[in-house]
């Protein structure tokens, strides 16, 4: 993908129907079962999903809201801030989010969901599994909801990718007037994952969705990793 393409029309389609996932659920072939894949999707599952399918479930206290805490703490590796019941953390795969990725909305009362050991080898996982079932080249992004310093609301995010170009990196070409662009990345995995999320829904329990008419340059054969490169390294970040 290239900074003077021309952008296409894409279509984000849900992919409905698909049964509840437990632990050891195949998703690779959950999602073949379920819809007909092109060479060049990007197909965008859920952290949800792939936690449950992956164990990265715990028991909880259903009946004490806050009995997930502990898990919290454990689960992060830096708390930048506390106001009240929320807790602002870095975790171990250096995700900085609220309470380290345990939530509670869309599993079953009494557990709460972790995030996966490493969403980038579960996107791999899933990637490999629907090129071996369907025979598509495609690309995989685990996607999760986060909040954003400054602004109101939460939108998706990719917290594991595979297939997919992560960054745009744009330096060193030009705008549409001619000026040389010199720090211009493009986080593009969020990008795709925030456009699924609009026909997933918080509640409408769609936990996959497929984002066709993507440059085909965006798919690539080698590594591909949000954490390598797309988190920003410690001594780059002004806010740590």
């Amino acid at each position: 993908m290239s900074a003077g393409d021309p952008p296409g029309e894409l279509r984000v389609i849900p992919v409905t129907g698909l049964p509840e996932v437990t632990r050891g659920t195949d998703l690779a072939g959950l999602v073949c079962d379920a819809v007909e894949l092109h060479d060049g999707d990007v197909v965008v599952v859920t952290q949800k999903v792939v936690s449950k399918a992956e164990g990265a479930v715990e028991a909880v206290d259903p009946d004490d809201p806050l009995s997930h805490k502990v898990i919290v703490e454990r689960e992060s590796v830096r708390i930048l801030r506390r106001r009240g019941e929320l807790i602002i953390s870095e975790t171990r795969h250096g995700f900085v989010c609220a309470n380290a990725g345990v939530d509670l909305s869309n599993v079953e009362a009494g557990t709460a969901a972790l995030l996966p050991e490493d969403s980038d080898r579960s996107a791999r996982r899933i990637r490999d599994g629907i090129r071996g079932r369907a025979g598509v080249r495609v690309g995989v992004i685990v996607s999760d909801t986060f909040g954003r310093p400054w602004r109101r609301g939460v939108t998706d995010v990719a917290i594991g990718a595979a297939g997919v170009q992560v960054v745009l990196d744009l330096r060193g070409t030009t705008d549409a007037y001619g000026r040389e662009l010199a720090v211009t990345e493009v986080a593009l995995v969020d990008e795709i994952a925030a456009a699924a999320e609009l026909v997933m829904g918080k509640s409408t329990g769609v936990p996959v969705a497929v984002v066709r008419g993507l440059d085909p340059a965006v798919l690539v054969d080698g590594p591909a990793s949000v954490r390598d490169d797309l988190l920003r390294p410690g001594a780059d970040d002004l806010f740590r």
